[in-house]
């Protein structure tokens, strides 16, 4: 058969074998449409039997249901709000609105009045700070700030505030009241119960901290392979003084550098001095062994639990 010819019939028969197909399934159709009229006129046992054995083409013909995407809503923290807002309600006045205190104040809080103290009152805070916060249901917050005086006196202000969903604004809701502060917590147990005893570890305490905190020598040379550790700049320290190291580990009381890898997790209290004093400070560290020396893997800080020389 010529060239030309055997194309047209393959041309002519896709279309044909789509039709036959397309036929079949209509076909199937029909016969799941009768099967199910006939289930019908049978009973709900027989229309039961005649939905489960719908063909499966009539099924994939269903949409599937979108996949639902979940959304993560903002934390709102109203924490920062207040603490402005308190700095300025104290140390405005009804007498004098139109001061730049007393202004942001009622920016901030249009309903809350100003207070009004003498004019010779000692009312104005030396600083003020939030410290803690509490959510009171959806975008209402109580947020406890402190007020500290000049004479050591330190009052505590619960302020309410309102957020929106997303967080990202804020107002004052009512006249802050003066409340009691939050009681101190019990301090858990040092972790860090093994005395390390001077030697090559407590040496090598002493030196990354004198590097870290008065630019005496370089801190990368005290710091393990990957730990990268910029030096506290400029310097704050002339002399820096090693009291007491503490270890969780069994290993850090050796008297030699153990195996390559081995980690201890220490606690430094030192005694840091510049013109301007004597300071006592804790740095929590973990060294670890290589190649026979003891060096920096890392400086962690905020968990340091200080209980004195032991």
């Amino acid at each position: 058969m010529p060239p030309g010819k055997q194309s047209s019939q393959s041309e002519a028969s896709a279309p044909m074998a789509a039709g036959v197909a397309l036929e079949a399934m209509r076909r199937r159709v029909r016969v799941s449409q009768l099967a199910v009229l006939t289930a019908i006129a049978a009973g709900p046992i027989a229309l039961g039997i005649a939905i489960t054995s719908t063909p499966a083409a009539v099924e994939a013909a269903t949409p599937a249901k979108p996949a639902a995407v979940r959304t993560v809503a903002s934390v709102a923290d109203p924490s920062g709000y207040a603490q402005l807002f308190v700095s300025a309600w104290l140390r405005s006045s009804a007498d004098d609105a139109t001061s730049a205190q007393s202004r942001l104040a009622q920016s901030m809080a249009p309903d809350v009045e100003l207070p009004d103290p003498v004019s010779d009152a000692q009312s104005r805070p030396e600083s003020v700070a939030a410290v803690r916060r509490a959510q009171r249901g959806e975008g209402a917050w109580s947020v406890t700030v402190a007020a500290q005086y000049a004479d050591g006196r330190v009052r505590y202000f619960a302020v309410p505030v309102a957020s929106d969903r997303e967080g990202a604004s804020f107002a004052v809701t009512g006249a802050p009241g003066v409340v009691a502060g939050p009681a101190r917590a019990e301090v858990p147990a040092s972790s860090y119960g093994v005395t390390v005893p001077d030697g090559d570890l407590s040496s090598a305490v002493g030196e990354f901290l004198g590097a870290y905190l008065t630019g005496a020598g370089e801190v990368d040379r005290y710091l393990a392979p990957g730990v990268r550790l910029a030096a506290v700049s400029p310097a704050p320290y002339a002399t820096v003084t090693v009291r007491q190291v503490s270890a969780v580990e069994e290993a850090a009381a050796a008297g030699h550098v153990p195996a390559d890898g081995t980690e201890v997790h220490l606690l430094a209290q030192v005694e840091a001095q510049n013109s301007s004093g004597r300071w006592p400070l804790a740095y929590e560290l973990v060294f670890k062994a290589r190649s026979g020396r003891w060096e920096v893997a890392a400086l962690e800080s905020g968990t340091a639990q200080v209980g004195g020389d032991r």
